[in-house]
């Protein structure tokens, strides 16, 4: 069973572990994969940030934070990044992290949810935000410098809520 929850500062050690694997191979986040641990919880538990994790048996399996997309005048749009660790692939905790955050920027007040950048390649991620009613609404050539195939088109998603 899946338990999800916000995030607290018990969390931070998992959720370095988590962003620490996902960002090494260089494939999926803007993150250089060799940032440091305070840089990145700096960034992932940020005071403007809403840090969830996802709790399987007793282990953080995942990790999702939603934000502000823009300041003031476009900040009624969320932001969203997931994060699932490699042990717990293919267990629906990436859909269950998609799902959940859905309904929590609706009870937060966000009238939408963006990805400014989803990279091409990541067909995995792309199926799964077109699967939870998120459309391509644009694509932005060579945005995202991938570690093995070079600069490479990313898609901006967008789901109305």
């Amino acid at each position: 069973m899946i338990e999800i929850r916000k995030a607290i500062a018990d969390d931070q050690e998992a959720i370095w572990l988590i962003i620490k694997e996902v960002i090494a191979t260089g494939d999926t986040y803007c993150f250089a994969p060799n940032s440091s641990r305070e840089t990145m919880l700096a960034y992932w538990c940020g005071s403007d940030k809403h840090t969830y994790v996802a709790v399987v048996d007793g282990n953080v399996a995942g990790t999702f934070i939603l934000k502000d997309n823009q300041v003031d005048l476009g900040s009624h749009i969320a932001n969203a990044s997931y994060m699932v660790s490699s042990g717990h692939e293919g267990r629906g905790i990436g859909h269950q992290l998609g799902t959940y955050s859905i309904q929590e920027a609706q009870r937060l007040g966000y009238r939408a949810l963006q990805f400014n950048i989803v990279v091409k390649s990541n067909e995995r991620a792309v199926r799964l935000w077109k699967k939870l009613g998120f459309a391509i609404i644009g694509e932005i050539p060579e945005a995202f410098n991938h570690a093995q195939r070079g600069y490479t088109n990313a898609y901006i998603m967008y789901r109305k809520l």
